[in-house]
């Protein structure tokens, strides 16, 4: 528990891998190095200072091609903000950086769980995500 939030929950709201077939399976495997992860977060207010966050994972090859594999986790977190969290500045603070801090190993594990679960084993993502960096390139 922090002094600014705390989690009331967390939970995989969607996960989806889709390889259409045997031959896409196959180009895939042998070109999964070039996929890239994408993260996209968004929230929406509840009530009682309760925020919904959904933190939106992509694993994609950004090169066109008609074989492809498709993986995204779309994971839920319920906070609770605390009553002296008035600013929009702190607000933001919390949900695109302080939550995603705490959640992101949890979140990344359950990705990596997938792609090797999909046939991929012994993929890594080699790039951490700085939050605390890309929060202040964005936001100040």
């Amino acid at each position: 528990m922090t002094e600014k939030y705390k989690i009331l929950g967390k939970f995989i709201k969607d996960m989806s891998s889709e390889t259409p077939d045997l031959e896409t399976f196959l180009f895939v495997r042998d070109r999964i190095s070039k996929y890239q992860l994408n993260i996209d977060i968004n929230s929406k207010p509840l009530k009682n200072k309760i925020i919904e966050i959904n933190t939106n994972l992509k694993f994609e090859d950004k090169e066109v091609s008609k074989k492809k594999s498709f993986f995204e986790i779309t994971f839920s977190t319920i906070i609770k903000i605390a009553d002296e969290i008035k600013e929009k500045k702190d607000l933001e603070k919390i949900i695109l950086c302080d939550v995603q801090i705490q959640i992101y190993p949890d979140l990344e594990k359950i990705f990596l769980d997938l792609l090797q679960n999909s046939g991929y084993p012994g993929i890594k993502i080699e790039k951490k995500i700085d939050f605390e960096k890309l929060y202040n390139k964005n936001f100040n």
